[in-house]
């Protein structure tokens, strides 16, 4: 995937909230319900699904992390040097010292079955944290909005060969949650786990853990 390059490393607390579910999202199929409560996690307007994804924009970034003013199309690999997109991992820790963590559906292009954190691209428009906000509650059906900030660090990868560069805002968030207040995406996760450090260390150890070299002082 190319060289790692340490953009910045910047040190804040995690963010912290008492509850972080609704109690009105039971199952894994009520989209309408998802749409409204996402819109009141976020306040970012769209929609869901394959018509999002076919429309979807991203912003491009410069060497700096600041935007040009220029968008790109989601997964449209042809970045130049020095332009980069932005993608977020929301980390979720429970009180315990306990993350939840998901596994890739097996029909994944990349990385089938491995185990990750809930992530994604921010869209067009939108701010690194209303992303994560986002990415959290599709995947996993978790409110962080009342969270305290989270942010923990940023990473950049280049990968010109690739044509695609990118910075990963990484945040961890301190939810009081239990196993039945996860509702995963059925597109994107095959199930899920509430681990110990030790037990993700252990599937970074087999080669089975979505960018954890890049982000394991989160778990820390």
């Amino acid at each position: 995937m190319g060289i790692l390059q340490k953009f910045r490393i910047v040190k804040h607390r995690a963010g912290q909230c008492r509850s972080g579910k609704f109690g009105d999202v039971k199952h894994k199929n009520e989209s309408n319900v998802r749409h409204r409560n996402l819109r009141r996690v976020t306040g970012y307007k769209t929609g869901f699904g394959k018509g999002r994804m076919a429309m979807e924009l991203w912003d491009i970034y410069d060497s700096n992390k600041q935007r040009t003013g220029r968008t790109m199309k989601r997964n449209d690999w042809t970045m130049k040097e020095g332009d980069y997109h932005l993608t977020v991992l929301g980390v979720l820790m429970r009180p315990d010292g306990k993350f939840l963590i998901t596994q890739r559906v097996e029909t994944k292009a990349w990385a089938p079955g491995w185990w990750e954190v809930s992530g994604g691209a921010a869209m067009a428009g939108e701010d690194s944290r209303a992303a994560v906000n986002r990415e959290v509650f599709e995947e996993t059906g978790i409110d962080v909005s009342g969270c305290e900030d989270g942010y923990l660090f940023t990473y950049r990868r280049d990968n010109p060969d690739e044509g695609d560069n990118y910075f990963v805002d990484v945040y961890r968030f301190v939810v009081d949650f239990k196993e039945e207040d996860v509702h995963l995406q059925e597109a994107e996760a095959a199930g899920f786990m509430i681990a110990d450090k030790d037990e993700i260390e252990g599937l970074a150890a087999k080669g089975i853990f979505l960018h954890y070299d890049s982000m394991k002082q989160a778990f820390q």
